[in-house]
């Protein structure tokens, strides 16, 4: 792969697009059309991790994407200057790595149902499980691929949701250029290579073709070991790392809010990214200020600084083997000591003592009786109508976007789940209230 090729501001759908007269870059409006999409305003009532707050505020969907959106700019910059430096005559805009990166940072979530990842296990449930399955045989009958929906995955969804043409939409989705949509794909394959232990991929069956043709585009090779998979663009490392940067460092420091980690605790952790001789210091400039969070907060912009230097220095180091398919461990997964040693305590910490806390337990067991519920309603009515009166009703409640005429099982399905995929949590609980009868109009 080459660099040239690679960085194509070319719109998805408007490929004979010319008008260029802007003082923006088109990656630039790629991340402000991002920015003021409902798609992505929604994502202010997504669970990130923790349930959504009453008085004290943590990080939901759409601060996480902000955040971790900031430090793939930090990152993509970074590279950008260093590869102008290394290739001072290649024609290949470096100086728009920052804006690409950032761009896809604010979109790498926004395929995730609501109630976190248990959203998304729980339609896998449902489909593994539940009463989905009862649809297997007439998907694979009529060609369709079961496995998009037996191993649901919400980065595969964000691809549909920014490419597909929705019913009264316009062609190409949001139309983004092809290297901003490129950057999002972690799992450059098919749900045909998911597994029940590994349930990544990055499109669905009906977003195959136009992940082919960006892959055409840019001139993205086939894995030389696995030739049914393609080799990852190579700013998804810098959008993954940014990820992975953010939600590790994120959860401590809501975790302390929500007293599910003493702050002794979380210091520590903290500090423990820090070569040795470094953290006498800074814990002396952090006990200058009493307040715990902007204690926690010093020590958090610290930690990324450090973490964005050594994502920076790998993907450069690594730089010539991403071009050639090389496939590559996360960047994350390659920070030297005392950081990698660091990272991962923080990651036995937050699987032991966040993730399995009653919040946010509880809001899986939640996520998954609202979805069963919604999924079990609506795939019935979409199958049944025009038949049936009530499956009308219930359709009817869905907005106009959504092609609940699909001719396929798979395509009916597929309705669905773009509808309750793109719903928040408020929304799906005021939802699943209304058809229970839980909660009613005022009369």
């Amino acid at each position: 792969m080459n660099w040239t090729q690679l960085l194509s501001d070319k719109r998805f759908g408007m490929e004979d697009y010319t008008d260029r007269q802007h003082e923006r870059s088109d990656f630039q409006r790629d991340y402000d059309r991002l920015i003021f999409s409902p798609s992505f305003r929604r994502l202010q009532n997504k669970t990130q991790v923790f349930p959504l707050p009453g008085s004290v505020f943590v990080h939901n969907r759409l601060t996480h994407s902000l955040e971790v959106s900031c430090v793939g700019r930090s990152l993509g910059n970074n590279i950008g200057k260093r590869l102008r430096q290394k290739y001072p005559d290649d024609p290949a805009c470096f100086e728009d790595i920052g804006s690409i990166v950032s761009a896809a940072c604010l979109a790498h979530d926004m395929g995730n149902p609501p109630f976190g990842h248990s959203g998304e296990r729980a339609i896998s449930n449902f489909f593994e499980n539940g009463e989905g399955v009862s649809y297997k045989e007439a998907v694979e009958k009529e060609g369709g691929r079961w496995t998009d929906f037996l191993y649901f995955e919400g980065n595969a969804n964000a691809l549909r949701l920014l490419t597909h043409q929705f019913v009264g939409r316009r062609k190409g989705g949001f139309a983004l250029t092809y290297s901003t949509l490129a950057s999002i794909v972690k799992y450059p394959y098919s749900s045909t290579l998911a597994t029940k232990d590994k349930k990544k991929f990055g499109y669905l069956q009906s977003e195959e073709e136009s992940f082919r043709r960006i892959a055409e585009e840019l001139g993205i090779c086939k894995d030389k070991k696995e030739p049914e998979k393609y080799v990852r663009y190579p700013l998804v490392y810098l959008v993954e790392a940014a990820d992975d940067i953010c939600y590790q460092i994120m959860d401590i420091e809501d975790a302390v809010k929500l007293y599910i980690l003493p702050k002794e605790e979380a210091i520590n952790l903290l500090l423990a990214f820090f070569p040795e001789e470094k953290r006498a210091h800074r814990y002396d400039v952090m006990k200058k200020v009493e307040d715990t969070s902007e204690q926690i907060a010093y020590l958090r912009s610290g930690i990324i600084g450090l973490l964005v230097d050594e994502c920076t220095r790998i993907f450069l180091e690594k730089e010539e083997e991403i071009l050639q398919g090389i496939r590559q461990p996360a960047l994350i997964d390659l920070i030297s000591e005392p950081a990698r040693s660091a990272y991962d305590k923080c990651s036995a910490m937050a699987f032991r003592k966040i993730y399995n806390a009653r919040e946010v337990v509880d809001v899986e067991i939640s996520g998954h009786q609202i979805f069963n519920h919604l999924l079990k309603l609506y795939t019935h009515a979409i199958m049944m109508e025009p038949k049936d009166t009530y499956s009308k009703l219930l359709l009817n409640r869905m907005p106009e976007q959504y092609d609940t005429q699909a001719t396929t099982t798979y395509g009916k399905i597929q309705c669905v789940l773009d509808y309750i995929s793109g719903m928040t949590d408020v929304y799906a609980l005021d939802l699943y209230r209304k058809i229970t009868g839980m909660s009613l109009p005022a009369v």
